[in-house]
């Protein structure tokens, strides 16, 4: 799961990178975004990651399943390092040190549990709450450069977040029939779908560092939250100090990689502009 969400961050943030900038809420983005080869194998690992988060939903605590989604980013950071030759400094080996101390403290504090259903009430604010990200994206789409990054990072967290809450019960359910017919089904479906757009947009800003940190703190803690509170998401006795510390300690993994993975990103993605720019300049002077 972490690794299919790592080749997922970094695939599809070249991709946004590569596409014209939209400043409206239009799902037409993921139709440009989806003529990108780039794009389309990025999503294929998005949904592998997804499917096997959905599974691990099934008993495990949310805390644990969304940091372990949030951590996806450090594999991001070594793909970096294979693939684009970014340079890997000391203080993201730290960060990764730190990434995986914290996994690993959330794995030793998370009880498996089954999940408490919603009920009709969680029903009624998964799909206000989808109403009120929809409303926020049409004006955070106006915003540019990083404000935009983080206002509409938050946004795709909040929505992938609630996707989160909704799959934690439905991934419960006993039979074919009774999984189709739950509409936490179809609240999951759509909240996936308005979150990827806002990804999408978030990108775009010009800050990838801005868009998946904030995406990844909106995304991890109301879903935590809401987990331990209404979802049956239990702590090992006598280990809650444990999970408070490997999940801080998660975040702030997550949050410092992206400052080295974001330029390094963006000064790859010029180099392969810069021929291509060369070309279209020659071939300008040369007509005239």
């Amino acid at each position: 799961m972490i690794v299919a969400y790592g080749f997922a961050n970094l695939l599809q943030s070249v991709a946004a990178a590569r596409t014209t900038v939209h400043h409206t809420f239009d799902p037409g983005l993921l139709l440009r975004l989806a003529s990108h080869r780039t794009y389309l194998v990025g999503l294929s690992c998005q949904v592998v990651g997804f499917v096997l988060a959905f599974l691990a939903r099934r008993d495990l605590p949310l805390f644990l399943v969304q940091a372990s989604v949030a951590a996806g980013l450090g594999v991001t950071a070594v793909l970096g390092v294979l693939v684009l030759k970014w340079r890997l400094p000391a203080a993201e080996v730290g960060l990764l040190v730190l990434l995986f101390g914290g996994i690993t403290a959330l794995v030793l504090a998370a009880q498996p549990a089954p999940s408490r259903q919603l009920g009709t009430a969680g029903l009624v604010g998964l799909v206000a709450a989808l109403g009120v990200i929809a409303v926020l994206g049409f004006f955070a789409a106006r915003l540019h450069g990083a404000p935009g990054s983080v206002a509409l990072g938050s946004l795709a967290g909040m929505a992938f977040s609630a996707a989160a809450v909704a799959a934690r019960p439905l991934a419960s359910a006993d039979s074919a029939e009774a999984f189709v017919r739950d509409p936490l089904l179809y609240l999951l479906i759509a909240h996936s779908v308005v979150g990827q757009l806002l990804l999408g947009l978030a990108m775009q800003r010009g800050s990838t560092t801005a868009a998946v940190a904030a995406m990844d703190a909106a995304g991890a803690v109301p879903a935590a939250i809401i987990g331990l509170l209404l979802l049956n998401d239990r702590i090992w006795p006598g280990r809650e100090w444990l999970a408070g510390v490997g999940f801080l300690a998660t975040l702030a993994a997550v949050v410092g990689l992206t400052r080295y993975a974001e330029p390094q990103h963006h000064h790859a993605v010029a180099r392969e502009r810069e021929p291509s720019m060369i070309r279209a300049g020659s071939a300008v002077r040369a007509r005239r």
